[in-house]
């Protein structure tokens, strides 16, 4: 439902330029242990980060730059694209966003752990940049729902598909409940924390 009254942030030529950035970038992958395109994942963290950057008066008039970052959020990471690449085809802000949020580039990748302490740390930077903040609640939501929704129709072999066991995934998120919850209060960090608790509650944690 639209209301035609009102008009929010433009969305335009650029981020259907990301989408189709993204899905060549990302080819036939799929998300982990499925038959899902990875696509999809980019597909509802940019909804998430719309969603979220358009009622915040503070990052209102960048959401067309976070809604394209949150698309290409995982290409540095997971695809032969670069931080250059993107900056020269979505600018410098993007780019930014997009470098921000990796934990690893290139391989092999450092420790699973000391990735996760690192990431942890850079979102605690004092200069984080909101929008950075903006667009890895939504990965993190995302990933999680998708966690949770593997633990009830799965049990406990859902963990099977991930580096680390449950232990370590209980850390990680419960670690970026309490980075989200300090640092971009509101519904999204909120919806975290209620994922991540349900998680715990099947976890038997």
């Amino acid at each position: 439902m639209t209301d035609s009254a009102t008009f929010g942030p433009t969305l335009g030529r650029r981020l259907s330029e990301a989408l189709e950035f993204a899905r060549v970038a990302h080819g036939g992958q799929l998300r982990k242990s499925t038959p899902i395109p990875y696509l999809s994942h980019l597909l509802v963290v940019a909804g998430y980060a719309v969603e979220d950057a358009a009622t915040d008066p503070a990052l209102h008039g960048r959401t067309e730059a976070i809604a394209v970052a949150a698309l290409l959020h995982d290409t540095v990471e997971d695809t032969e694209a670069t931080v250059e690449t993107v900056a020269t085809d979505f600018g410098a802000e993007v780019a930014g966003i997009v470098e921000s949020c990796s934990d690893a580039f290139g391989e092999p990748k450092p420790p699973w752990r000391q990735r996760k302490e690192a990431y942890l740390a850079h979102l605690r930077a004092p200069d984080v940049d909101d929008a950075v903040l903006c667009v890895a609640l939504a990965d993190k939501r995302h990933n999680s729902r998708c966690i949770l929704e593997d633990l009830r129709t799965q049990g406990a072999s859902a963990w099977d598909r991930f580096s680390v066991g449950c232990d370590d995934q209980l850390w990680w998120y419960g670690s970026l409940v309490e980075v989200f919850l300090e640092l971009r209060p509101g519904p999204a960090a909120d919806e975290l924390a209620r994922t991540v608790t349900a998680i715990r509650e099947h976890a038997g944690n």
